[in-house]
């Protein structure tokens, strides 16, 4: 009788279970849980770590030092855990970690960090990555954000929970994107927006605060009003930031909202979208 490593005889019973189509490409040294689905043609490579209940579509390659938690989607075509496209790479170990339940759409790449961060491209959980888009070397992504077709971010980006992406949406590297913020279609974002604010056109300016997401994930009406106020304080008043800063601080009393608003413009990169 043939004496198969554990790892074969894993991937033999999913064989047979049907899971996993004989024609993926499986590293033995790659760790797969229960119930992984992977289609045909795929390609696991040998550091990968693949979580219970994730679906992987035909033609998906997976390689690099990456892990995904549980009940993940991939649709066909991406590329997950690649090279980071920096010409400072030299074949060092970096990682790229996604967590559970994410929507990863069709021809998506998402690339591992650099150690000119902290080498690693780090991914919550509930997030939609639609069609076609990218995300970069060392970004860090919240949970339950959206990335529309065709929406990109370059490298060390900070995309917090929430925010939503329109299509083709281009993120200048270094930039942090604020819980609750939303951008229009064809954005080129290349400074910081702070959390609730929407933005678009071109030059991409702000539009307001995002009252309809707030609303949808329960954030009260009182909150709302506050953060109406605090927008006006940073974009209508003609206040130095550190002025409007201050004003947001006085208003802010038991919100969290606002302190979460405060906190984020107390650490701006690249001084915040106006």
């Amino acid at each position: 009788m043939v004496n198969l490593s554990p790892v074969l005889r894993f991937v033999a019973r999913q064989w047979l279970n049907n899971l996993i189509h004989p024609t993926a490409i499986i590293d033995k040294r790659a760790q797969i849980a229960k119930n992984v689905r992977i289609g045909a043609f795929s390609l696991v490579g040998a550091d990968v770590k693949i979580g219970e209940g994730t679906v992987i579509a035909p033609h998906v390659v997976i390689k690099g030092h990456t892990s995904l938690g549980k009940d993940n989607h991939i649709y066909q075509f991406c590329s997950i855990g690649e090279d980071p496209q920096d010409k400072k790479y030299a074949h060092e170990i970096t990682r790229l970690e996604i967590g559970d339940r994410n929507v990863i759409r069709e021809y998506t790449s998402m690339h591992r960090g650099t150690q000119q961060d902290n080498s690693l491209t780090k991914i919550g959980s509930d997030n939609l990555f639609m069609a076609y888009t990218h995300v970069a070397h060392d970004c860090v992504i919240g949970n339950h954000v959206i990335m529309a077709n065709g929406a990109s971010l370059a490298g060390h980006v900070r995309l917090n929970s929430h925010a939503i992406l329109g299509g083709f949406t281009l993120v200048h590297q270094f930039t942090q994107i604020g819980q609750y913020s939303f951008s229009a279609m064809g954005s080129a974002v290349t400074q910081d927006i702070p959390p609730f604010v929407m933005v678009g056109g071109r030059p991409t300016r702000p539009h307001g605060i995002n009252s309809v997401g707030m609303e949808r994930n329960g954030i009260s009406a009182e909150d709302i009003r506050l953060i109406r106020k605090a927008y006006k304080m940073i974009y209508k008043m003609n206040l130095r930031l550190e002025d409007a800063i201050e004003k947001i601080e006085d208003l802010a009393g038991d919100s969290k909202e606002l302190s979460d608003m405060v906190n984020f413009l107390r650490n701006v990169t690249r001084g915040i979208l106006r």
